[in-house]
């Protein structure tokens, strides 16, 4: 057993565990990279994430690896899939089971994204008092919202963000579209699922139009969201997260009374040191990068996506969330 460090850590090397692995999400693997600084090549080819090998295999070298921080310790869901994440980012302990690391580390990444699981996923950590990272979505039901709000009301360290919210093509204009005139219209883009990715379109957007969201209206499908948020500051935004939109995804266009303009974001990579690096900078400091309440809006809006698809498009006032 090791003494664990009283957060937060400051300057003091910080020893992590990555934990869990869903179908369809590879974050365990480039992740740990990014973290580490290193990885084995030849174990890297057998990664079954084409885009991970190809964005990781583009960095020189030097880009890679946060200071003062390691993945020491890896579970997952499958334990061979733990066993391949070890090898290819030079991780030195695998876990049988995801507890087993209380104790042994300083902090955890929960690495999976599904919303509903994630309450049991982090709650051993959570009561172990180990500061948590939760992937995106936090969650994906009111149940699950008002249990993490209960945790970090009391104290407990727990952040979760989208990669996209660093995307660097983005960043720009957050909070700063005066040369538009006031906005009027957002649109996004993503791939995939509302459930998973609609937190991506909503994170891309959110620090540029900041809080204040209304309501939230669905007409969409399950594999064709079509979603309508509509913000206090009288901007509606336009969300269309679709399966098969894997070549249009991570567009935005921002739209005043003045000018507008269309951006992409591209570089994985870089978004994904940068949200790994806030949450580092969070255990050092115990400052959040983003204040709680404003994940807990954009979990309000990826809850009300699901209710209102769940209820034939119906209008989703987030004022019918607990305050």
């Amino acid at each position: 057993m090791v003494t664990l460090m009283s957060f937060p850590f400051a300057d003091r090397p910080i020893r992590l565990a990555m934990l869990g692995m869903v179908e369809g999400n590879g974050h365990p693997y480039s992740w740990s990279m990014i973290i580490n600084g290193r990885y084995d090549a030849e174990a890297l080819k057998a990664c079954p994430y084409p885009a991970i090998i190809s964005y990781i295999g583009r960095q020189p070298p030097e880009t890679l690896g946060i200071p003062g921080v390691e993945v020491t310790h890896v579970w997952t869901d499958n334990p061979a899939d733990a066993v391949s994440v070890a090898a290819v980012a030079k991780i030195a302990n695998v876990a049988a089971r995801a507890e087993d690391v209380i104790g042994a580390v300083d902090a955890v990444v929960i690495a999976t994204d599904k919303g509903f699981e994630h309450v049991e996923r982090a709650r051993p950590f959570v009561e172990a008092g180990l500061p948590v990272f939760v992937d995106k979505p936090l969650c994906d039901t009111r149940a699950d919202l008002e249990t993490f709000s209960r945790w970090v009301g009391e104290g407990r360290p727990i952040i979760s963000s989208s990669g996209m919210r660093f995307a660097k093509e983005f960043a720009p204009y957050h909070g700063s579209t005066h040369e538009f005139g006031p906005l009027r219209t957002v649109f996004a883009t993503m791939a995939k699922k509302w459930e998973t990715y609609g937190i991506h379109a909503l994170e891309s957007i959110y620090p540029i139009v900041g809080p204040g969201f209304v309501s939230v209206r669905n007409t969409g499908t399950y594999e064709r969201n079509v979603v309508h948020l509509k913000h206090e500051k009288g901007i509606d935004i336009v969300l269309t997260v679709t399966a098969d939109q894997i070549g249009g995804s991570g567009f935005i266009t921002l739209a005043g009374t003045e000018g507008g303009v269309t951006l992409r974001s591209q570089d994985t990579f870089t978004a994904f040191k940068a949200q790994l690096e806030s949450y580092v900078g969070f255990l050092r400091t115990g400052v959040p990068p983003v204040p709680f309440a404003h994940t807990r809006e954009l979990m309000q809006l990826v809850i009300a996506g699901i209710e209102s698809r769940e209820a034939g498009g119906a209008e989703i006032f987030l004022s019918s969330f607990k305050a």
